[in-house]
């Protein structure tokens, strides 16, 4: 079970059933260490389940990740007790981005999806979608990249990162659903194109900011897209592509002859811009565009 993702990034839900030998497995650390940390810093189990027994709920446990977290960096037990559970919390340490990545890729090495997704939350929470993407997680997919090109082969934990972070952007956005109604901005991959990460982030950093984006996810048949485009009526499709190979400009004139505003997204378009089809290669220029077009 995830406790992370139980509810987004919304207030946990007050449900779950931990017992304390559970909690101590997920946490890796003794039972004993648990009940000391209860003991001392007020930090026990909140759920009564029959009068006699108290069990973790999972926002006890989400604050116990918390308060592990801040102790592996360099926290003191007692001060990261009363940051992770005291309703104004304390000062934290500041979490340079290399520690972030470091502790992603560990996280993932291990297939440890708990601390995985617990991290990718904080991440996010932090520093938002878009610098979260071009100052943690590119550089460890980076790294991760450059390990398997070594023959270190490292698939499993790239593969674990890339499914979480896609859960994590998903989470994020969900606290930002109520966008102003209207005519909104159309996220497609291109259709053979499977790395659609960029255009996940590109729709969270939207959102955030109160665009209204609908992103139709990877490996989508053009005549899906065309179609979603026809009752979606955007006001600008991005159609996303990694590599020439997967650049679709047959896809991008057909939406045009539609009468859509095409912007092309990525590096795959790089050889194939059409002088007067907007091309955007960085989250920036993206979100600048698809705001031009809403307020034309």
């Amino acid at each position: 079970m995830d406790v992370d993702a139980v509810s987004g990034r919304d207030e946990p839900r007050a449900g779950g059933s931990w017992t304390p030998g559970k909690v101590a497995e997920l946490l890796g650390v003794s039972p004993v260490t648990l009940r000391t940390w209860a003991a001392r810093y007020g930090v026990g189990p909140t759920l009564r389940d029959d009068g006699r027994h108290r069990r973790y709920t999972d926002a006890d446990v989400r604050r116990l990740q918390y308060m592990q977290r801040l102790i592996d960096r360099g926290m003191r037990a007692r001060e990261a007790a009363a940051a992770a559970f005291s309703p104004a919390g304390e000062a934290v340490p500041e979490v340079s981005p290399g520690q972030r990545a470091e502790e992603l890729e560990r996280a993932a090495a291990g297939l440890d999806f708990a601390s995985l997704a617990a991290l990718l939350d904080e991440t996010l929470d932090a520093l938002g979608p878009a610098a979260a993407w071009t100052e943690v997680l590119v550089p460890v997919l980076r790294h991760l990249g450059g390990r398997w090109l070594r023959g270190d082969v490292c698939f499993e934990a790239e593969w674990a990162l890339t499914g979480e972070i896609s859960l994590a952007l998903q989470r994020y956005g969900a606290g930002f659903a109520n966008t102003p109604p209207g005519r909104v901005v159309l996220l497609a991959c291109c259709p053979q194109e499977r790395h659609s990460l960029p255009m996940e982030v590109l729709r969270a950093a939207m959102v955030e900011v109160g665009i209204p984006a609908v992103h139709l996810g990877q490996m989508v048949p053009a005549e899906t897209t065309v179609a979603v485009a026809a009752k979606l009526d955007p006001v600008v499709v991005f159609l996303w592509s990694m590599s020439a190979g997967t650049a679709d400009d047959l896809l991008a004139r057909r939406l045009r002859r539609r009468g859509f505003d095409v912007a092309t997204a990525g590096p795959g378009w790089e050889n194939l811009i059409e002088r007067d089809v907007p091309w955007v290669n960085d989250l920036a220029a993206a979100l600048e565009l698809a705001t031009e077009r809403l307020k034309a």
